[in-house]
């Protein structure tokens, strides 16, 4: 068994090698090159391509978390008139 894929099984603040990003939460990268982003208590959060994307993308997550999401707008799909 894969020695990550165990430590993150019984802990994920365990995992070597793993980065703390803006003092609230770590990436560290996995099996088959994927990079993943863990809270300070070890709760998932982002898995992304690069090391990159994923830091960027965990700040969305957690500012979006944190401030609120933004109001989504919908579009009717009926298209007016005859046809």
């Amino acid at each position: 068994m894969d020695l990550i894929k165990k430590m993150a099984k019984h802990n994920p603040l365990d995992i070597p090698d793993k980065k703390l990003i803006d003092d609230c939460f770590y990436v560290y990268k996995k099996k088959y090159g994927l990079w993943d982003s863990i809270d300070l208590e070890g709760n998932g959060l982002v898995t992304a391509l690069t090391e990159e994307s994923c830091i960027s993308g965990t700040r969305f997550y957690l500012k979006g978390r944190q401030e609120g999401w933004p109001e989504t707008k919908t579009y009717d799909g009926e298209v007016g008139g005859k046809l």
